[in-house]
């Protein structure tokens, strides 16, 4: 009897420890992702799997908001078109309020709140990350709030 209330509390203690280090992992690669983000790295692309979705939630000056979706290669073309204007001016995203949730045993929500550089509001961004087979995480859906009503002219009419 005792040897297998020691194995029960063995394998829970390995269980938790698994599920702890997976979370730590995914806040990790959200940490790596804002750091490449805020300094222009070329690597931003490879965090992406190439069949994410990706939504633009515009925040219209009413408070209503619409989802725009894209594919992760037109996200990435027009990602690598909007850097060199945002090195330009120093524009960077800082994150509050970070929360990872899991969602199954190598998927997680990661969720903050992002601050554009000079502004005063925060918005709404998540991102679910799945750990890969070779161990590598990915985004595989990523919702970002944004004020740029430029987005909705990408928006799919109902």
């Amino acid at each position: 009897m005792k040897k297998i209330l020691a194995l029960l509390i063995v394998f829970a203690g390995v269980s938790l420890s698994v599920f702890a280090d997976n979370k730590e992992e995914a806040v990790q690669f959200f940490n790596n992702y804002v750091k490449a983000a805020n300094t222009y790295s070329p690597t931003i692309a490879e965090m992406y799997s190439p069949k994410a979705r990706i939504i633009r939630q515009v925040v219209k000056p009413d408070g209503t908001t619409v989802d725009v979706e894209t594919n992760t290669s037109t996200y990435i073309t027009q990602m690598k078109i909007g850097q060199a204007g945002a090195k330009l001016r120093h524009y960077t995203n800082s994150y509050t309020n970070i929360d990872a949730s899991k969602i199954s045993d190598n998927k997680y929500k990661v969720s903050s709140l992002r601050q554009p550089s000079g502004e005063t509001y925060k918005l709404k961004t998540y991102m679910i990350l799945e750990k890969q087979p070779s161990g590598k995480w990915l985004i595989v859906e990523e919702l970002m709030q944004t004020k740029e009503q430029i987005f909705l002219k990408y928006a799919k009419k109902s």
